[in-house]
């Protein structure tokens, strides 16, 4: 009896720890956002929707391509060549700027237009949309999260919408029983349902990632209630790539997820593994089992956070990603990915694709190079016959004698790094990616160097039935935006925390 009365007193003790330690972390966010002067992020939601529904008319313009962003939306239009875009962030070093634009892009035209409608969307990023072909076309998309300029607060988003590509209409879907509110997670649409699967939730005290699976009828309006079988699951993540099959059965594979792995540490995961959602035959229509795969083929190096597109031929195509790598208490390196990759959904089978232009032209220029660096015959000859040797006990010279077939490449290191390439797209992650007739639309994402985040405004296409080369749409620009080295932020940082901790001197309660 004294025993439980012991662990039931630990219980209370570590609840009360736990409760006391998101106050101090509460009150040191208040006054960090204090002294710059951030409202609450409920608040500034709340302005952005009064702005949203004081929109009078639905316009749509001619426009700029859109400004370089991450984690958006970026799906092809069921019945036209077009693409169409939405949200989106950019961090520059200082502040978040978190986007609710429209944009469609004509293929055949390339021309980009912006659509205005009256009370849509909030900005946003880590959402998920698709395009279905029902009524002349309809977007559908959910969730997703707002950061402050500051980064400071989050809001976690759990609202559905859809519009009308037929009359440019958004409208709110009221839906009981839906997903909670989460960002990073995945939703694909089959069958007239939408499949949400995963994400998470942080408002940057304290985190939750899901691995949970929401069903919504296209029919009904209606969020389903639906009943997994026991046994097998995925386990929490974000960032995964997400395919469907004509079938109805749904591949899930890869994503990030963060764990506790002792006080005050966290670490990140990559999952590599592989499952497949489908409808359990001895259910009622509502029952759904998963299952692991063993995908055969080429096997993909860990990523999340990899662009995802299925194309008419039963494949889905992946590009980018990142994965944590030398990962200390303090420090965390992202190694960037810029593999194009192609799953076959029906033969469970992986498939590195390589993209390269062969033509006559490139090897004549290669072997032109060598020659211009080879001496001709006569000179080769002429010194071959004519060899000096000295030396002075300790160095040898030797002057003269057969050159060598291969050009003389210095082994001093370059100051000046190598620019990236602009033909095609470079390492990055949360990209979009589409297909539309047959082409794989690549544009924007973002990746880090040296402590810096650059993000992306170029665009690429690339014939999936050729794969002889990409075509650049808009052109990689390594200064497509500014940088910010904000050191007085950081500095304020130090100070709240060093309050804090002078604060906290009288120590912590431990029952």
């Amino acid at each position: 009896m004294g025993k439980k009365d012991k662990n039931k007193k630990k219980g209370k003790g570590a609840e009360k720890t736990a409760m006391k330690t998101d106050k101090k972390l509460a009150a040191k966010q208040k006054k960090m956002l204090e002294k710059l002067g951030e409202a609450d992020i409920a608040d500034i939601v709340k302005k952005l929707e009064d702005q949203e529904g004081r929109i009078a008319a639905i316009t749509e313009d001619v426009c700029p391509p859109p400004t370089p962003r991450s984690n958006f939306s970026l799906v092809a239009h069921p019945e036209k060549d077009e693409l169409i875009m939405f949200g989106g962030e950019l961090y520059n070093g200082s502040k978040t700027t978190v986007f609710n634009d429209l944009f469609f892009y004509n293929v055949t035209r390339n021309e980009w237009k912006q659509l205005r409608s009256p009370s849509g969307p909030t900005p946003r990023s880590g959402h998920q949309m698709v395009a279905v072909a029902t009524d002349g076309g309809q977007l559908w998309m959910f969730g997703g999260e707002h950061a402050s300029p500051s980064q400071l607060q989050f809001y976690h988003y759990r609202d559905l919408w859809t519009m009308s590509l037929k009359t440019r209409q958004w409208s709110k879907v009221a839906a009981p029983n839906g997903p909670s509110a989460r960002s990073g997670h995945r939703m694909a649409a089959v069958k007239k349902r939408l499949f949400v699967f995963g994400g998470f939730h942080d408002n940057n005290q304290s985190y939750h990632y899901y691995n949970d699976v929401h069903v919504f009828s296209l029919e009904s309006y209606e969020w389903l209630k639906i009943e997994i079988a026991s046994g097998i699951a995925p386990a929490v993540r974000s960032g995964c790539c997400m395919a469907a099959t004509t079938d109805g059965k749904i591949y899930v594979w890869g994503g990030y997820a963060r764990t506790s792995m002792k006080k005050d540490l966290d670490r990140g995961i990559t999952h590599t593994d592989m499952f497949a959602l489908e409808l359990d035959k001895h259910g009622n229509g509502n029952k759904y089992k998963w299952s692991a795969v063993k995908a055969g083929g080429y096997r993909p190096k860990p990523r999340n956070s990899v662009g995802c597109a299925v194309a008419l031929n039963s494949k889905a195509y992946c590009f980018g990603g990142v994965m944590d790598v030398n990962e200390d208490d303090e420090n965390v390196q992202g190694q960037f990915g810029d593999e194009l990759l192609a799953f076959d959904l029906s033969a469970q089978a992986w498939r590195l694709l390589e993209v390269s232009e062969k033509t006559k032209t490139s090897s004549k220029k290669d072997n032109d190079k060598i020659a211009d660096v080879e001496m001709d015959d006569d000179d080769a000859s002429a010194s071959s016959k004519t060899v000096t040797t000295t030396t002075d006990g300790i160095f040898t010279v030797t002057v003269g004698g057969p050159s060598s077939s291969q050009p003389y490449v210095s082994k001093i290191p370059s100051l000046f790094p190598s620019p990236r390439r602009t033909d095609v797209p470079s390492p990055r992650m949360n990209p979009g990616l589409c297909i539309c007739k047959g082409v794989l639309y690549v544009f924007g994402g973002l990746y880090e160097e040296d402590e810096r985040q650059q993000t992306l405004s170029d665009f690429y296409a690339l014939d999936l039935h050729k794969l002889d080369k990409w075509r650049v749409i808009i052109a990689g620009n390594q200064k497509a935006h500014d940088w910010i080295d904000d050191s007085e932020s950081s500095s304020s940082d130090e100070e709240c925390s060093s309050d804090d901790d002078d604060d906290d001197s009288s120590g912590m309660e431990t029952d």
